[in-house]
């Protein structure tokens, strides 16, 4: 959920003082690229997987604070929505069979937070957006209980000063103004995160930035959203909207967006935290007490406070992370670009497709993003949020090819050589790779499946409320079975 923050208003003379407080912590940041030990040897990968609450009938259930005092496990915390949860998975290094290890674990971990949410009448569901949320349920009391919430909501409307329009395409379009920040709680995610070196980070990202499009085309799970089918991964559309501070006429400006593909390759993590401080005003300009010139200058790791709370309110599909852990600074690559579910083994199989294409590409002697525009890039992004595996996207050397041309014949090959430098087990290749190749064999996305379970349930007679709830059931119980959606079957 990010740090907590002790107020909801600030004054002027607070707002100035944080921008200075920023700036220094940008400056400090750059020394300490050029001077500090950054913990890599061991590079972790960690991941986050949020969840939605439904009731018995599959609509959501505001009981987040009960359920979680319930799981009483502090890898489960509240998201923005009542109705969300997020559960932080231990770091681990890759190697070997750790993926294995790690599957039955978060497995586990997920069945135990299903059973104290049963005790409350209550199911957990991983998917990309809770398709049987309906305004009425963002009228009131949706919020979780948090001052950085009300304090995250009350600086987007003060910086937009008017509502927030929702226009949404697709097969049916939507169209709504929202007087709070409520339709970003539909958005639930899985990120990935991976700990680099400052020399690598630029790589990473840029690869990262490479692989977003191909990862949503082949792991779209978000088609329906206030009973309207709009993209295939909606979730994109939604939270760059639902969190948009500029009005028309700023956006006309070219003010950027505070949810941002990005708009160049990079050459230094630096770049990235330069463009948040100089092109996006605070949000939540809490004040810390440390000096971070001070730190630094007697051996110490600054906690870089302020410049780490503003970096969170920048929503940058893959975000650089810089980090304290036991006295040691280290360097992230978070990658949001995915929705959660349908399944554990599909969320593991999209992150081996992640890790192991990450790898081969940031590696690669002449890097892919040297002979394509990031223009080009960013076009493949919301071509496969909108399109999904129907998606065309372009790819140097081939030009225009479809998600499963572009999988089969050149992203799986990639991934196994990554998994395999990452000296990651044949087996754990094969399970999690399969995952990938069967999806891009047959076509079936979670999107997908949702998509035809809805209208063969209306086919036979269904109201699309009806069938939208049926359709989570069949849903949830196939996620349960953890069997990989490729195979699930209709209704």
């Amino acid at each position: 959920m990010g740090d907590e923050v002790k107020a909801t208003h600030y004054s002027g003379a607070h707002r100035r003082e944080y921008r200075r407080k920023v700036q220094q912590c940008l400056d400090v940041f750059e020394t300490m690229l050029r001077q500090s030990s950054f913990d890599f040897e061991r590079p972790l990968t960690g991941m986050e997987i949020e969840c939605n609450l439904v009731d018995e009938d599959y609509q959501p259930a505001m009981l987040n604070q009960k359920v979680l005092a319930a799981i009483a496990d502090p890898a489960y915390q509240t998201e923005l929505g009542a109705f969300n949860i997020e559960f932080n998975v231990p770091p681990r290094p890759l190697p070997g069979r750790a993926a294995l290890e790690l599957e039955a674990d978060v497995r586990a971990s997920l069945n135990a937070a299903e059973a104290k949410a049963n005790e409350h009448g209550a199911h957990t569901v991983m998917i990309g957006i809770l398709p049987t949320l309906l305004p009425e349920h963002l009228a009131g009391g949706w919020m979780s209980d948090s001052a950085r919430y009300q304090a995250l909501n009350d600086s987007i409307f003060t910086a937009r000063g008017e509502d927030i329009l929702i226009d949404i395409g697709g097969p049916e379009r939507l169209t709504l103004q929202t007087e709070s920040i409520a339709p970003e709680s539909a958005c639930t995610s899985m990120q990935l995160h991976l700990q680099v070196s400052p020399a690598k980070f630029a790589d990473n990202w840029n690869a990262a930035q490479v692989l977003a499009g191909p990862q949503l085309a082949i792991g779209a799970n978000s088609p329906y959203f206030f009973g309207h089918q709009l993209w295939a991964e909606t979730r994109i559309e939604l939270f760059t909207q639902a969190t948009d501070t500029r009005p028309d006429e700023l956006k006309t400006q070219g003010v950027r967006p505070r949810v941002w593909f990005g708009e160049r390759w990079i050459t230094s993590i630096f770049d990235l935290f330069e463009e948040n401080v100089r092109y996006f005003p605070s949000l939540l300009p809490e004040l810390s007490d440390e000096d971070p010139a001070k730190e630094l200058a007697e051996g110490r790791t600054p906690q870089l406070a302020e410049l780490r709370l503003h970096n969170g309110t920048i929503y940058r599909w893959n975000r650089p992370v810089y980090d304290v852990v036991d006295g040691r600074p280290h360097l992230r690559v978070e990658n949001r670009v995915l929705p959660a579910g349908p399944t554990v083994l599909d969320m593991m199989a999209n992150a081996a497709f992640y890790y192991g294409a990450l790898r081969t590409l940031s590696e690669e002697e002449r890097p892919l993003w040297t002979k394509m525009t990031f223009a080009a890039a960013q076009h493949n992004f919301v071509e496969a949020a909108r399109l999904g595996t129907a998606a065309r996207l372009y790819w140097p050397g081939l030009g225009e090819v479809t998600p499963d041309e572009l999988v089969l014949r050149q992203l799986l090959p990639m991934a196994d050589e990554g998994l395999r430098r990452w000296e990651v087990a044949v087996e754990v290749r094969d399970r999690y790779l399969g995952v990938i190749e069967g999806r891009a064999k047959t076509g079936r996305t979670g999107a997908v499946w949702q998509v035809e379970t809805v209208h063969a349930l209306q086919d036979r007679g269904m109201t699309r409320p009806q069938a939208l709830a049926e359709m989570l059931r069949l849903y949830c119980e196939r996620m349960h079975s953890n069997e990989p959606v490729h195979n699930w079957d209709g209704p």
